[in-house]
């Protein structure tokens, strides 16, 4: 019996759907991390009466026909690339993006990685780096006999080298935009890279036209919506528990018909 396979199928799609929902809830706390939903499709139709042939010589033409459908499947997994809010902590090298934009990574294999996570360190040569130590691109170095660094909205960094009165500029960041930003692979570590699907990185510095700006001494938050995703969970669940009461009246409807009168 087709309904057999056609609610297994629902069963997986919404088995799926609860692994997006679930990842999403655990990463409520993981900086600038953009939530995944699930898109899905129906599958393939088995026509019984094809709507539109032709009924009879004077011409007739059927107006509705009989499709039986095959299922579900899941199309896609977009990320939903909304701000996230931005809170204090009160550290001079945590930066936020304020609208688009990623910060760029220079990976130890020699590609480029993009990200929101702007909770940033100093290593040991006072190179501005990520929390695994993946140097920032463009490099920043702060000086080791400076003090009071700051960054702008546009992203010029400056410090007070030794007992100067001005402070000096020692770098400028800068953010990357994407024509379809759901098109970027997600590697992990709070990392994006380019894809075919993504199109080239557009690099500018913060403010320029299309661009965000930065916030000093902030983090974005992920953009996870609790209350969305348990509704979303539940009504996952509910459509799970109706595909498994189809396949228990398919399987009865199946014994009935083979039981012996």
């Amino acid at each position: 019996m087709k309904a057999l396979r056609i609610a297994a199928s629902g069963m997986m799609a919404q088995e799926m759907n609860v692994e997006l929902i679930s990842n999403n809830v655990a990463n409520m706390r993981t900086t600038g991390f953009k939530r995944q939903r699930a898109d899905f499709q129906d599958l393939l139709y088995q026509d019984m009466r094809r709507v539109g042939t032709q009924t009879s010589e004077s011409g007739n033409i059927l107006p509705t026909g009989v499709q039986i459908g095959s299922g579900v499947r899941t199309a896609a997994t977009p990320r939903i690339h909304s701000q996230g809010t931005l809170s204090s902590t009160e550290k001079e090298t945590d930066v936020a993006v304020r609208g688009e934009g990623y910060f760029r990574v220079l990976l130890p294999d020699g590609r480029t990685a993009y990200t929101r996570d702007g909770s940033f360190e100093l290593d040991a040569k006072g190179t501005l780096v990520t929390a695994d130590g993946w140097q920032v691109d463009p490099a920043i170095t702060v000086p080791a006999n400076s003090s009071g660094l700051t960054v702008n909205a546009q992203g010029v960094v400056q410090v007070t080298v030794g007992t100067a009165s001005a402070p000096t500029t020692i770098g400028q960041l800068q953010l990357a935009r994407f024509v379809n930003k759901s098109g970027l692979e997600a590697i992990g570590n709070n990392l994006f890279v380019e894809t075919a699907s993504s199109g080239a990185p557009q690099v500018a510095n913060p403010g320029d036209e299309g661009y965000g700006t930065l916030l000093q001494a902030h983090l974005e938050a992920g953009n996870v919506n609790s209350v969305a995703e348990i509704s979303d969970l539940i009504a996952a669940q509910r459509a799970y528990e109706m595909n498994s009461r189809v396949i228990r009246a398919a399987d009865e409807m199946m014994s009935a018909s083979v039981s012996p009168k």
